[in-house]
């Protein structure tokens, strides 16, 4: 699923411009579980995938792999939870096809042409040049089906012609990608480790079955989390590592200071350091905590780590909101996030997401559990 206006985790941006755009309870990543046998795991997730899914020993490989690169368990649990995933957002299919595709990727090469003033008859003549295959980007353009295809073309378009830099600068705005769908900027900045020879790019890797699953088990699995149920390590994948840990945060923010705060997740307003709403509220908080402004933010900016909870700020938030309402604080909770993309023709939120995967997970662990 490609997403709008949400952050990944890593500059926090869920996915995405939205290609096109051109536009558990927690699993820990070490775990004392016994060794287990990595035929015995293939043939693990070959039994839990669908029997429509197409080639699942090649997947069930995969995910093998990808476990055992990153030293995380192969329980039924984890092995469930990237099932979950992958069927939720590529019905495993590493390059699934999008309907309308091309005629998304105009409709964004036309706003980018707006924005910077550039007349679009002349865009879409620069689009007429025959490209490194022998096609013209244009012909290209109206026949992508997958966005694997519409990267690539973005990938020539750039390197290749002075009109497309100056649209998108050095950025390919194709975000997300692969069959877990998964952040291209997550996956450059989780690369140490990667276990296969890189083709071409990382970017590329993310559009492969092995790259997209690995950068996807990554994701899901690669940090540990305090969550009482998978629900939230789900609603983390769509929204950004910690989001739901964040949300609750800023739920007792709000609740200890009574100003309403979007439970987005987003505890600073990262890339700058003009404080967003949620440090503005803490602020007002200072005198009662006995934390200064400074330190207010430095506990802020760990927010995408586990650490946080270790903080002053933390601590002594939730423990102000549980006084003033009178009752515990959840620690965890969905975050307030409505999807978007130009492929989601309804309303949809990172909570949908999650349940929705959470619902195939469990059903997973049942079929599990009955042989």
């Amino acid at each position: 699923m490609i997403l709008n206006g949400k952050r990944f985790s890593t500059p926090r941006t869920l996915g995405a411009l939205a290609i096109l755009i051109l536009a558990g309870c927690t699993s820990n990543k070490k775990n004392d579980a016994p060794v287990k046998n990595p035929q015995d795991t293939k043939a693990d997730i070959v039994r839990l995938m669908p029997s429509t899914a197409p080639d699942r020993k090649g997947w069930a490989t995969d995910i093998t792999a990808a476990f055992s690169a990153q030293g995380i368990a192969p329980t039924t649990e984890n092995i469930c939870s990237v099932l979950a995933v992958a069927q939720q957002e590529s019905n495993f299919n590493a390059d699934a096809p999008v309907p309308g595709l091309g005629k998304i990727a105009w409709k964004e090469i036309d706003r980018r042409a707006d924005a910077v003033h550039v007349p679009n008859f002349l865009v879409h003549t620069a689009l007429l040049l025959k490209s490194p295959n022998g096609k013209s980007y244009s012909e290209r353009l109206d026949n992508v089906k997958t966005e694997k295809q519409l990267s690539a073309i973005f990938d020539d378009f750039i390197d290749m012609v002075p009109m497309g830099q100056k649209l998108f600068g050095k950025l390919n705005p194709v975000h997300t990608g692969g069959p877990m769908q998964v952040s291209i900027a997550f996956a450059e900045q989780n690369a140490k480790g990667y276990p296969y020879p890189v083709d071409i790019s990382i970017r590329n890797e993310v559009f492969s079955r092995r790259g997209g699953i690995y950068f996807g088990v990554k994701h899901l699995l690669g940090y540990p989390a305090n969550y009482t149920q998978p629900l939230y390590r789900f609603a983390d994948f769509n929204a950004g590592w910690y989001a739901s840990r964040n949300a609750a945060f800023q739920s007792a923010v709000s609740k200890a200071s009574g100003i309403p705060l979007a439970l987005d997740g987003d505890l600073i307003n990262y890339g700058t350091d003009k404080p967003g709403s949620t440090e503005l509220a803490v602020r007002t908080l200072s005198k009662r905590l006995d934390i200064s402004h400074s330190s207010i933010r430095k506990a802020l900016e760990k927010g995408e780590q586990l650490e946080f909870e270790d903080t002053t700020l933390y601590k002594k938030v939730f423990a102000l909101a549980d006084k003033t309402t009178g009752k515990r604080q959840p620690r965890e909770m969905l975050p307030g996030i409505t999807l978007e993309s130009p492929k989601i023709t309804r309303t949809l939120t990172t909570a949908w997401f999650a349940k929705r995967v959470d619902g195939r997970r469990a059903d997973c662990v049942k079929r599990a559990a009955a042989r």
